[in-house]
């Protein structure tokens, strides 16, 4: 039963993505009014609920890896399984919040009256990327080394940041690149492509702690201290795209 623990967790993260899609799902855009009466369109601040649940399922979706390692209870079935919760969890109810936040943008222009659904279909290839880097994972020797693309759950939790970041950064630039619909897509097609390309990207687990080894990994781990300190919400979002800087630079030292 002991080694059944794994796999509870592992559809711990699939019922956490569920109720960050149901979150998404009841999460609309909203018409508010500026101190100085001036209506404007919105989404609403209790969609970073999805937020939190997506958040939740990383939580768990560490500690089964962390379980099934320390019980040596790996198995086929716990790696399927794990896939498909992650599906979910960070393909499927991410992309709800940019399609919230490509409405939001597109609400935004001239032309909103005439918006065109085609134009936030786009938020639906992620979890098709995911889909596909899932896959070829699970066919796939793990390798203690190096992940080959970016791995779903941190590309889940960039775009689960965004609400966060919206709510909570007092920037008005950083505010106007979340409602640009263009640089949106960017966002899209980047970490698309980032989960569906062979790059060679750092894993976190350590097979020694000799600084030669690892020196990307302890430059990652103290850029998040010393972010979350001083960023707060900004550091979530800035530390995934520090994570594939580094990966890169130090990819000679990943083989």
């Amino acid at each position: 039963m002991i080694k059944q623990l794994p796999n509870f967790f592992t559809l711990l993260n699939l019922f956490f993505g569920c109720l960050a899609i149901v979150c998404g799902l009841q999460s609309s855009i909203i018409l508010s009014v500026r101190p100085e009466g001036q209506l404007y369109f919105d989404v609403p601040e209790k969609i970073w609920m999805a937020s939190l649940f997506i958040g939740l399922a990383a939580v768990v979706d560490f500690l089964d890896g962390f379980l099934a390692r320390a019980l040596h209870a790996d198995s086929g079935m716990g790696k399927q399984l794990d896939s498909l919760a992650d599906l979910v969890s960070f393909g499927v109810a991410p992309s709800l919040l940019v399609y919230h936040f490509l409405r939001l943008g597109w609400a935004h222009e001239p032309s909103a009256m005439q918006l065109d659904s085609l134009l936030l279909w786009p938020a639906f290839f992620l979890p098709l990327a995911a889909a596909w880097r899932l896959a070829r994972f699970n066919l796939q020797q793990s390798s203690l080394v190096v992940f080959t693309g970016l791995p779903v759950p941190a590309a889940g939790l960039f775009f689960a940041s965004l609400p966060l970041v919206y709510w909570n950064v007092d920037q008005e630039w950083i505010v106007s690149l979340l409602l640009n619909a263009y640089f949106l897509y960017a966002l899209i097609a980047l970490f698309c492509f980032l989960m569906v390309s062979r790059i060679p990207l750092l894993t976190l687990k350590f097979t020694s702690f000799a600084w030669s080894a690892n020196r990307a990994r302890y430059i990652l781990i103290v850029s998040c201290i010393v972010s979350v300190l001083f960023l707060q919400w900004l550091a979530l979002p800035l530390l995934i795209i520090l994570y594939v800087i580094l990966s890169l630079l130090f990819k000679n030292q990943l083989t």
